[in-house]
C-alpha cells in the first residue's frame, strides 16, 4: 500500500537565520511512503500529527536534518514503512520562489 500526504500545512521555527529562531514561519510537508498491509493499516492522520508534532517541537536548524530526524523516528513509530519520501517547503523564506529540500529512503536496501 501507499499513502501520501500532500500538503501539510503548518507554522514551525526551522532555520538558521536569526529571525528564523524566533518567528515561526510556514512550511509544507510532502510525503510518500509505502508499507506491507496486511490487516493492519497506516493511520494517515497518525502520521500527519506524528510530523507536526516533530517538526514543532524540534525546532531544527536545517531542513536536513529535520528530514533525517522524521524519517528514522516515522519508521520507530510505523514499523511496517518499507519507502519513505519526504520534501519540506519553506514557501515564503526567498521574495521570488519557494525552496524545498527532500529525502528519500528504501529501507528494503
Amino acid at each position: 500500500m501507499k499513502v501520501y500526504i500532500e500538503d501539510l500545512k503548518f507554522l514551525t521555527i526551522i532555520g538558521i537565520l536569526d529571525f528564523e529562531r524566533t518567528t515561526p514561519q510556514e512550511i509544507i510537508v510532502k510525503l510518500s511512503l509505502e508499507y506491507h498491509y496486511e490487516e493492519q493499516f497506516i493511520n494517515y492522520a497518525d502520521v500527519s500529527q506524528h510530523i507536526k508534532e516533530t517538526l514543532q517541537t524540534q525546532q531544527f536548524l536545517l531542513i536536513e536534518d529535520a528530514l533525517l530526524f522524521l524519517q528514522d523516528s516515522l519508521k520507530k513509530e510505523f514499523s511496517t514503512i518499507t519507502t519513505l519520501e519526504l520534501k519540506i517547503t519553506k514557501p515564503s523564506i526567498m521574495p521570488d520562489c519557494m525552496v524545498s529540500v527532500g529525502i528519500f529512503k528504501d529501507f528494503n536496501s
